[in-house]
């Protein structure tokens, strides 16, 4: 299936979700995602969650990883589309930028090349590791810029499809994705 066609149905999908179904969903990924092997790290990068488009609500992953004393990077777009990568502290105060995502006033920034583990947002995947985002590109330019030895792990609502017949030189798949349901494991390429 073509990206903007999977954009257009798991955008509706998501849209029907009931928010208790949604928290209990989130719940569940979250308890999934401790039986990865990615806990020994520092620094993770968490997503923080868009409630306006039913996102899985990472605040569940998030009190793990601090619950862990791990070093927490939350993302925050720059005026040249570039994601910035802002270490969270106590003190962090947010505000929703334009597409609604909770970012960081202030951002302490540290290097992409720091980061060993980056939890990614998601609409849908393959069975490949291949993903489906907004289409605006924030993850995959971020991610080049990160170690090639960093670890991908989507979270999704939905099971994985087939496959997603527009994948491009320029995506980066995942190397792990969790749903509620399910833990998948890609292959390195």
């Amino acid at each position: 299936m073509l990206k903007k066609d999977l954009r257009k149905q798991y955008s509706k999908l998501r849209e029907d979700i009931s928010v208790p179904s949604l928290i209990n969903s989130s719940l569940h990924i979250s308890n999934k995602l401790l039986q990865l092997p990615i806990w020994s790290f520092d620094y993770y990068h968490m997503f923080l969650s868009i409630s306006e488009k039913k996102e899985i609500d990472t605040s569940f992953t998030l009190s793990i990883l601090q619950g862990r004393n791990k070093n927490v990077v939350v993302p925050k777009v720059d005026s040249n589309g570039k994601l910035l990568n802002c270490l969270l502290s106590d003190k962090t105060k947010f505000k929703k930028s334009t597409w609604q995502i909770p970012e960081p006033v202030q951002c302490n920034e540290i290097a992409s090349k720091l980061i060993d583990v980056v939890f990614i947002p998601l609409l849908a995947f393959d069975i490949k590791g291949n993903r489906v985002g907004y289409g605006k590109g924030f993850y995959d330019g971020f991610l080049k810029e990160c170690r090639p030895d960093v670890i991908k792990v989507g979270v999704s609502l939905f099971e994985a499809e087939n496959s997603i017949t527009d994948v491009s030189m320029e995506d980066v798949p995942l190397n792990y994705c969790v749903t509620p349901e399910k833990v998948y494991t890609f292959p390195l390429s």
